[in-house]
Protein backbone atom coordinates (compact mmCIF):
# COMPACT_ATOMS: atom_id res chain seq x y z
CA UNK A 1 0.00 0.00 0.00
CA UNK A 2 1.52 3.32 -1.07
CA UNK A 3 1.94 6.44 1.02
CA UNK A 4 4.02 7.37 4.03
CA UNK A 5 2.44 7.77 7.46
CA UNK A 6 3.26 8.96 10.95
CA UNK A 7 1.87 9.54 14.41
CA UNK A 8 2.78 11.49 17.54
CA UNK A 9 1.32 11.19 21.05
CA UNK A 10 1.59 13.33 24.15
CA UNK A 11 0.65 12.69 27.74
CA UNK A 12 0.88 16.28 28.86
CA UNK A 13 3.48 18.99 29.31
CA UNK A 14 5.21 19.40 32.63
CA UNK A 15 7.39 16.62 34.03
CA UNK A 16 8.58 16.68 37.65
CA UNK A 17 12.37 16.17 37.70
CA UNK A 18 12.31 13.94 40.79
CA UNK A 19 9.50 11.56 39.85
CA UNK A 20 9.63 8.22 38.05
CA UNK A 21 7.82 8.08 34.71
CA UNK A 22 8.88 4.56 33.71
CA UNK A 23 5.27 3.33 33.52
CA UNK A 24 4.39 6.24 31.25
CA UNK A 25 7.34 5.54 28.95
CA UNK A 26 6.39 1.87 28.65
CA UNK A 27 2.76 2.72 27.98
CA UNK A 28 3.55 5.31 25.30
CA UNK A 29 5.95 2.90 23.56
CA UNK A 30 3.37 0.10 23.50
CA UNK A 31 0.56 2.38 22.38
CA UNK A 32 2.44 4.10 19.58
CA UNK A 33 3.69 0.72 18.31
CA UNK A 34 0.06 -0.38 18.06
CA UNK A 35 -0.92 2.84 16.29
CA UNK A 36 1.88 2.40 13.73
CA UNK A 37 0.61 -1.07 12.89
CA UNK A 38 -2.88 0.35 12.38
CA UNK A 39 -1.62 3.08 10.06
CA UNK A 40 0.60 0.62 8.22
CA UNK A 41 -2.46 -1.56 7.63
CA UNK A 42 -4.29 1.39 6.07
CA UNK A 43 -6.52 2.56 8.92
CA UNK A 44 -7.75 6.15 8.74
CA UNK A 45 -5.97 8.82 10.74
CA UNK A 46 -9.22 9.95 12.39
CA UNK A 47 -9.90 6.46 13.75
CA UNK A 48 -6.32 5.98 14.93
CA UNK A 49 -6.16 9.25 16.88
CA UNK A 50 -9.54 8.57 18.49
CA UNK A 51 -8.43 5.12 19.57
CA UNK A 52 -5.07 6.38 20.80
CA UNK A 53 -6.61 9.10 22.96
CA UNK A 54 -9.21 6.66 24.33
CA UNK A 55 -6.34 4.38 25.37
CA UNK A 56 -4.57 7.31 27.05
CA UNK A 57 -7.82 8.16 28.89
CA UNK A 58 -8.33 4.56 29.96
CA UNK A 59 -4.82 4.08 31.34
CA UNK A 60 -5.20 6.41 34.31
CA UNK A 61 -1.56 7.42 33.90
CA UNK A 62 -2.31 10.98 32.74
CA UNK A 63 -4.48 13.94 33.80
CA UNK A 64 -7.28 12.87 31.45
CA UNK A 65 -9.99 10.23 31.56
CA UNK A 66 -9.43 7.99 34.60
CA UNK A 67 -6.60 10.25 35.77
CA UNK A 68 -8.76 13.39 35.94
CA UNK A 69 -9.08 15.09 39.33
CA UNK A 70 -12.08 16.62 41.13
CA UNK A 71 -12.87 20.32 40.82
CA UNK A 72 -13.75 22.69 43.69
CA UNK A 73 -17.14 21.00 44.02
CA UNK A 74 -15.61 17.54 44.25
CA UNK A 75 -16.81 16.60 40.75
CA UNK A 76 -14.78 15.50 37.75
CA UNK A 77 -15.38 17.52 34.57
CA UNK A 78 -13.53 16.56 31.38
CA UNK A 79 -12.97 18.24 28.01
CA UNK A 80 -12.09 16.70 24.64
CA UNK A 81 -11.97 17.50 20.93
CA UNK A 82 -11.34 15.71 17.65
CA UNK A 83 -10.94 16.91 14.06
CA UNK A 84 -10.69 15.31 10.63
CA UNK A 85 -8.34 17.43 8.55
CA UNK A 86 -9.53 16.15 5.16
CA UNK A 87 -13.22 16.95 5.66
CA UNK A 88 -12.83 19.82 8.12
CA UNK A 89 -15.34 18.18 10.46
CA UNK A 90 -14.78 18.67 14.18
CA UNK A 91 -16.44 17.85 17.48
CA UNK A 92 -15.85 18.65 21.13
CA UNK A 93 -17.28 18.33 24.63
CA UNK A 94 -16.56 20.37 27.74
CA UNK A 95 -17.41 20.26 31.44
CA UNK A 96 -18.47 16.67 30.73
CA UNK A 97 -19.34 14.38 33.65
CA UNK A 98 -20.00 10.64 33.99
CA UNK A 99 -18.57 9.59 30.60
CA UNK A 100 -15.63 7.16 30.62
CA UNK A 101 -14.14 8.21 27.27
CA UNK A 102 -14.63 11.94 26.57
CA UNK A 103 -12.90 11.64 23.18
CA UNK A 104 -15.56 9.19 22.01
CA UNK A 105 -18.24 11.69 23.02
CA UNK A 106 -16.39 14.35 20.99
CA UNK A 107 -16.33 11.98 18.00
CA UNK A 108 -20.08 11.48 18.36
CA UNK A 109 -20.60 15.26 18.28
CA UNK A 110 -18.54 15.40 15.07
CA UNK A 111 -20.30 12.48 13.40
CA UNK A 112 -23.89 12.92 14.54
CA UNK A 113 -24.61 16.63 15.01
CA UNK A 114 -24.24 19.86 13.03
CA UNK A 115 -22.44 21.36 16.05
CA UNK A 116 -18.78 21.66 17.03
CA UNK A 117 -19.04 21.81 20.84
CA UNK A 118 -21.49 20.58 23.47
CA UNK A 119 -21.19 21.43 27.17
CA UNK A 120 -22.15 20.16 30.60
CA UNK A 121 -25.37 18.26 31.13
CA UNK A 122 -26.35 18.55 27.47
CA UNK A 123 -23.06 16.96 26.44
CA UNK A 124 -23.54 14.16 28.97
CA UNK A 125 -27.11 13.43 27.89
CA UNK A 126 -26.10 13.42 24.23
CA UNK A 127 -23.15 11.11 24.90
CA UNK A 128 -25.37 8.66 26.76
CA UNK A 129 -27.92 8.75 23.92
CA UNK A 130 -25.04 7.84 21.57
CA UNK A 131 -24.20 4.84 23.79
CA UNK A 132 -20.96 6.28 25.13
CA UNK A 133 -19.83 4.31 28.17
CA UNK A 134 -21.09 5.69 31.47
CA UNK A 135 -19.00 5.74 34.65
CA UNK A 136 -20.88 3.59 37.15
CA UNK A 137 -18.78 4.17 40.27
CA UNK A 138 -16.51 7.24 40.29
CA UNK A 139 -14.76 6.00 43.46
CA UNK A 140 -13.34 2.98 41.65
CA UNK A 141 -13.07 4.53 38.19
CA UNK A 142 -10.74 7.46 38.87
CA UNK A 143 -7.15 7.13 40.04
CA UNK A 144 -4.07 9.26 40.72
CA UNK A 145 -2.00 9.73 37.52
CA UNK A 146 1.75 9.15 37.41
CA UNK A 147 3.78 12.15 38.59
CA UNK A 148 0.97 13.69 40.66
CA UNK A 149 1.13 13.48 44.45
CA UNK A 150 -2.03 13.24 46.55
CA UNK A 151 -0.99 16.33 48.51
CA UNK A 152 -1.09 18.38 45.30
CA UNK A 153 -4.80 17.73 44.97
CA UNK A 154 -5.36 19.33 48.38
CA UNK A 155 -3.28 22.49 47.88
CA UNK A 156 -4.95 25.81 47.17
CA UNK A 157 -2.58 26.32 44.23
CA UNK A 158 -3.18 22.87 42.75
CA UNK A 159 -4.61 24.59 39.69
CA UNK A 160 -1.04 25.27 38.61
CA UNK A 161 -0.69 21.52 38.02
CA UNK A 162 -2.01 20.57 34.60
CA UNK A 163 -2.15 17.67 32.20
CA UNK A 164 -3.63 16.71 28.83
CA UNK A 165 -3.31 13.87 26.32
CA UNK A 166 -3.36 14.03 22.55
CA UNK A 167 -2.61 12.37 19.24
CA UNK A 168 -1.94 13.60 15.71
CA UNK A 169 -1.59 11.36 12.68
CA UNK A 170 -1.03 11.21 8.93
CA UNK A 171 -2.41 8.11 7.20
CA UNK A 172 -1.39 6.41 3.98
CA UNK A 173 -3.98 8.35 1.96
CA UNK A 174 -2.45 11.67 3.09
CA UNK A 175 -5.25 12.55 5.49
CA UNK A 176 -4.47 14.24 8.80
CA UNK A 177 -6.34 14.15 12.11
CA UNK A 178 -5.94 15.32 15.69
CA UNK A 179 -7.58 14.47 19.03
CA UNK A 180 -7.05 15.95 22.51
CA UNK A 181 -8.51 15.19 25.96
CA UNK A 182 -8.01 16.56 29.47
CA UNK A 183 -9.25 16.55 33.03
CA UNK A 184 -8.15 20.18 33.19
CA UNK A 185 -6.21 21.94 35.92
CA UNK A 186 -6.05 20.06 39.21
CA UNK A 187 -8.50 21.52 41.73
CA UNK A 188 -9.95 23.85 39.10
CA UNK A 189 -13.00 26.03 39.65
CA UNK A 190 -16.16 24.11 38.84
CA UNK A 191 -17.26 24.94 35.31
CA UNK A 192 -13.80 26.05 34.19
CA UNK A 193 -13.01 25.17 30.57
CA UNK A 194 -9.57 25.58 29.00
CA UNK A 195 -8.27 25.36 25.44
CA UNK A 196 -8.57 21.61 24.85
CA UNK A 197 -12.17 21.40 23.54
CA UNK A 198 -11.97 24.63 21.54
CA UNK A 199 -11.39 23.71 17.91
CA UNK A 200 -8.59 25.90 16.59
CA UNK A 201 -6.99 26.50 19.99
CA UNK A 202 -6.19 23.24 21.76
CA UNK A 203 -6.88 21.00 18.78
CA UNK A 204 -6.75 21.43 15.00
CA UNK A 205 -6.36 19.52 11.74
CA UNK A 206 -6.61 20.56 8.10
CA UNK A 207 -5.07 19.26 4.86
CA UNK A 208 -1.62 20.62 5.73
CA UNK A 209 -1.08 20.03 9.45
CA UNK A 210 -2.58 18.45 12.59
CA UNK A 211 -1.89 19.86 16.08
CA UNK A 212 -2.65 18.92 19.69
CA UNK A 213 -1.74 21.32 22.51
CA UNK A 214 -1.11 20.87 26.23
CA UNK A 215 -0.48 23.34 29.04
CA UNK A 216 -2.17 26.24 30.81
CA UNK A 217 -5.27 26.60 28.65
CA UNK A 218 -5.97 30.24 29.42
CA UNK A 219 -2.58 31.23 28.02
CA UNK A 220 -3.06 29.13 24.88
CA UNK A 221 -6.41 30.83 24.27
CA UNK A 222 -4.79 34.25 24.61
CA UNK A 223 -1.88 33.24 22.35
CA UNK A 224 -4.13 31.83 19.62
CA UNK A 225 -3.10 28.19 20.08
CA UNK A 226 -3.11 25.79 17.16
CA UNK A 227 -4.58 28.19 14.60
CA UNK A 228 -1.85 30.71 15.41
CA UNK A 229 0.67 28.05 14.38
CA UNK A 230 -1.25 27.45 11.14
CA UNK A 231 -1.49 31.18 10.39
CA UNK A 232 2.22 31.70 10.95
CA UNK A 233 2.88 28.95 8.40
CA UNK A 234 0.21 29.96 5.88
CA UNK A 235 0.57 33.73 5.90
CA UNK A 236 3.99 34.27 7.43
CA UNK A 237 5.88 31.57 5.58
CA UNK A 238 7.28 30.08 8.76
CA UNK A 239 8.25 26.42 9.03
CA UNK A 240 6.28 24.15 11.34
CA UNK A 241 9.10 24.30 13.87
CA UNK A 242 9.37 28.09 13.74
CA UNK A 243 5.61 28.57 14.03
CA UNK A 244 5.23 26.14 16.93
CA UNK A 245 8.03 27.71 18.94
CA UNK A 246 6.81 31.26 18.21
CA UNK A 247 3.34 30.43 19.52
CA UNK A 248 4.85 28.92 22.67
CA UNK A 249 6.86 32.10 23.15
CA UNK A 250 3.54 33.96 23.21
CA UNK A 251 2.24 31.43 25.76
CA UNK A 252 5.29 32.15 27.93
CA UNK A 253 4.57 35.89 27.69
CA UNK A 254 1.39 35.14 29.66
CA UNK A 255 3.47 33.59 32.45
CA UNK A 256 2.49 30.08 31.47
CA UNK A 257 4.00 26.96 30.00
CA UNK A 258 2.98 24.05 27.81
CA UNK A 259 3.72 22.30 24.58
CA UNK A 260 2.32 20.76 21.43
CA UNK A 261 2.70 17.93 18.98
CA UNK A 262 2.17 18.43 15.26
CA UNK A 263 2.51 16.51 12.01
CA UNK A 264 2.36 17.92 8.49
CA UNK A 265 1.44 16.58 5.06
CA UNK A 266 5.05 15.47 4.45
CA UNK A 267 5.07 13.42 7.64
CA UNK A 268 7.35 15.80 9.52
CA UNK A 269 6.70 15.80 13.27
CA UNK A 270 7.27 18.64 15.70
CA UNK A 271 7.12 18.14 19.48
CA UNK A 272 7.79 21.52 21.08
CA UNK A 273 7.47 22.60 24.71
CA UNK A 274 8.59 25.35 27.08
CA UNK A 275 7.75 23.41 30.26
CA UNK A 276 9.97 21.09 32.33
CA UNK A 277 9.52 18.24 29.88
CA UNK A 278 6.58 16.75 28.00
CA UNK A 279 5.50 13.11 27.93
CA UNK A 280 5.73 12.30 24.23
CA UNK A 281 6.29 9.69 21.54
CA UNK A 282 6.51 9.58 17.76
CA UNK A 283 6.90 6.97 15.03
CA UNK A 284 6.10 6.38 11.38
CA UNK A 285 7.15 4.99 8.04
CA UNK A 286 10.03 7.47 7.90
CA UNK A 287 10.48 8.06 11.65
CA UNK A 288 12.05 5.71 14.20
CA UNK A 289 10.01 5.06 17.34
CA UNK A 290 10.99 7.63 19.95
CA UNK A 291 9.72 8.08 23.50
CA UNK A 292 10.90 10.93 25.71
CA UNK A 293 9.93 12.73 28.90
CA UNK A 294 12.44 15.59 29.24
Amino acid sequence: MAGHFGIALHGGAGVHPERDYTRVEVHLAELISRCVKQLEAGEAAIDVVEGAVAALEESGLYVAGRGAAPNTCGEVECDAAIMDGYTGRAGGVCALQEIAYPVRAARAVMDHTPYVLLAGRGARDFALAQNCQRIIDPKTHFCLPVGVEKAELERLDAGLVHGTVGAVALDRTGRLAAATSTGGLLGKQAGRVGDTPITGIGNWADRQVAISCTGIGEAFIKAGGARDVVSRMRYGGQSLSQAANAMLTDVASHNADGGLIAIDQQGQIQMAFNSPGMKRAMAGSQIPLTVAMR
